[in-house]
């Protein structure tokens, strides 16, 4: 046993030094960083803003790398929608992301294939997806937040067309008057400064469904455009919605508070019923190993 446990903690030594000399190789062969935060209007221009094409020429080995992940192993497009999706976050983006997935694709694969003996293309494609699995989930919650207020803030819309303002203004308007911004209102004010930085409405509204990426909110921008090209009722529109999307948000909570019943027999099975067989065969085993049989 005490043979078994330093060659663990060998193991664990050999990992740990491995990582340290990769982490200063790569710090000595990467260029200096640029600190300079990328802005959310970037991608206005017309010549390519994606960091990947700084990548192209450079003879850092650790940019050729990123670049070959990046391009070659189709993770742009796919790190690009998640970047988007979580909010477009000043400290980080799409080749940041390609980074952290093989950094974590070498810590965790030489862990799992040292440690427990996993095949080496396993280990690796495991750590390369955990990053993933980490940013979806913070997706899932940012998008879970924003849903939560976006009923009311449709009604309010409705209201304030209803009193003559432009759809524009009033999503700027209902934005002012709020006390404590949501996520929605915040990403509503985003696509209102990219309105007034010189985007088009339409593009400006593709963009906001394109940063949340919910099917509710793709709804919302198409009903808001059908109604500003072919001149319909925006207010109509945005009152049967609302009021469809309560409709379908009660049926999904009916249908869970249904599910719960036949979820609860898990948990059941296996803590609750053994518990009480227990409890009620106890006594009658401690009489039979004591006692022997009463008859």
């Amino acid at each position: 046993m005490p043979e078994m446990y330093f060659n663990i903690i060998l193991k664990v030594l050999m990992v740990t030094g491995c990582i340290g000399v990769a982490t200063a190789v790569k710090r000595m062969m990467s260029p200096k960083e640029d600190t300079t935060a990328m802005a959310d209007i970037s991608d206005m221009g017309t010549g390519d803003s994606s960091p990947f094409s700084k990548l192209e020429n450079s003879s850092s080995p650790w940019d050729k790398i990123c670049f070959f992940v990046g391009r070659k192993m189709k993770q742009e497009q796919a790190m690009e929608t998640l970047w988007t999706q979580l909010g477009r976050p000043s400290n980080l983006d799409p080749l940041k992301m390609v980074q952290e997935k093989i950094k974590s694709s070498a810590i965790v694969g030489v862990l799992l294939v040292m440690l427990m003996g996993f095949p080496g293309v396993i280990g690796f494609l495991i750590g390369f997806i955990v990053p993933d699995s980490t940013w979806r989930s913070k997706v899932a919650k940012r998008q879970k937040e924003i849903i939560r207020g976006f009923p009311t803030f449709v009604d309010l819309a409705a209201l304030m067309i209803e009193s003559g303002l432009d759809y524009m203004t009033a999503f700027d308007r209902i934005v002012k008057i709020s006390t404590e911004k949501t996520g929605w209102e915040m990403e509503v004010e985003k696509t209102i400064n990219e309105v007034q930085l010189g985007y088009s409405r339409r593009d400006a509204l593709h963009r906001l469904s394109d940063r949340i990426g919910l099917q509710e909110i793709r709804s919302f921008v198409g009903l808001v455009i059908q109604s500003d090209e072919l001149g319909t009722s925006l207010v109509d529109l945005l009152r049967n919605y609302s009021a469809d999307m309560r409709f379908r948000r009660l049926n999904k909570a009916e249908k869970l508070a249904a599910q719960a019943s036949t979820k609860m027999l898990i948990p059941m099975f296996v803590f609750i019923f053994p518990t009480v067989f227990i409890m009620m065969l106890a006594p009658m085993v401690s009489d039979l190993i004591h006692g022997g049989m009463p008859f």
